[in-house]
């Protein structure tokens, strides 16, 4: 669901006494919610939905440089409104935050950006595609006739790290849930949910002044709504998941007072989808490190009975800790048992 960081941003319009995990089980004061049925439409869903309160371009990608250690990166821009409206200038009630890291097996590079949509500080515009917020960018560098996100360019840095990645799709936008509906609890929250699970990289990082030309795949979310979370959801783990066969599988537990919701998409190497009804996913945490003076599960036992799934999964780099604005744990991961792979976990409330 990535949900992936359901929106960091979010807490910067969060009313008092907001309920969920940051905010994210608020009444939807008067902003659009997504309802089933309707369609996604491209390119226009590329682009930003300011009639909903929270948004975000999710990318993870999970690179290996010449010498065959494994790196991580994430590029994520938020979005978040203070009313369903676009605005102009100082006066939008449009708010971007952007979280850029890179993920080594020895460090955890974290940078975060805050932004103004109104002054042009920080936006997203569907054809041509591009988002960006101050100098970070993702832009499309897709032929003519093709689908904007299938080839990407995404560049960002910190204080000690950098990286500038050509992303090409060798498979379809996936619809996560019902056709992009995804339903986020028993009460029936949602939000509108696709995929491109399915990019080659190429490019470089720069890790502490060495550049280190890298190879490897990656995945983009794209998500909105306005009220994703019930009120008594404490947090998530979210997987993402590519296994050496081709196939993927993008799996949520969301944290409650209870057992939890758990949804998941199995995604057939040629692009089919198929979405799984609540419960078939079930996560196991198997064991927990200190990090950032908490106690956080980094090792998992993901399984999905219908597909004969049943994997371990284990971090590049068990202190991938976000230090942003809202903090999580997000980094790159390794599958064995009956699938192999790499993908990316992501973990909040925490």
């Amino acid at each position: 669901m990535n949900v992936k960081a359901f929106l960091a941003a979010v807490l910067l319009a969060a009313p008092a006494g907001a309920q969920g995990f940051a905010g994210l089980g608020a009444d939807a004061q008067g902003f659009a919610v997504p309802q089933p049925g309707q369609p996604l439409a491209f390119p226009q869903d590329h682009g930003a939905h300011p009639e909903y309160r929270i948004e975000w371009w999710y990318l993870t990608a999970t690179l290996t440089g010449p010498d065959g250690t494994d790196y991580g990166a994430q590029w994520t821009l938020f979005r978040s409104a203070l009313a369903p409206e676009a605005g102009t200038g100082w006066e939008s009630p449009q708010l971007w935050l952007g979280h850029a890291a890179l993920t080594t097996p020895d460090a955890h590079h974290v940078a975060e950006r805050l932004g103004r949509g109104g002054i042009g500080q920080a936006g997203v515009v569907a054809a041509p595609f591009e988002a960006w917020i101050d100098n970070w960018q993702m832009v499309s560098r897709a032929a003519g006739g093709a689908d904007a996100l299938d080839a990407i360019q995404v560049t960002a840095s910190g204080t000690d790290f950098a990286y500038d990645l050509a992303l090409q799709a060798t498979g379809p936008l996936v619809a996560q849930g019902d056709q992009g509906y995804s339903v986020k609890s028993a009460a029936g929250q949602a939000s509108y949910y696709y995929s491109q699970p399915f990019y080659q990289v190429t490019g470089s990082i720069t890790d502490q002044g060495r550049v280190i030309p890298v190879t490897g795949k990656a995945w983009l979310d794209r998500e909105w709504s306005s009220q994703p979370l019930a009120a008594d959801q404490t947090g998530w783990d979210w997987f993402s998941l590519m296994f050496d066969d081709g196939a993927r599988l993008m799996g949520f537990r969301l944290r409650d007072t209870g057992e939890g919701y758990t949804s998941a998409t199995w995604i057939a190497a040629d692009g089919t989808p198929r979405p799984m009804p609540p419960g078939a996913l079930r996560v196991t945490p198997l064991r927990e490190v200190p990090v950032a003076g908490r106690d956080v599960p980094v090792v998992w036992r993901v399984e999905l009975p219908a597909m004969g799934l049943d994997v371990t999964t284990t971090p590049l780099n068990e202190q991938a800790w976000m230090d942003t604005l809202v903090p999580y744990w997000e980094g790159p991961i390794t599958i064995s048992g009956t699938h192999a792979g790499r993908g990316y976990l992501e973990m909040t409330g925490y």
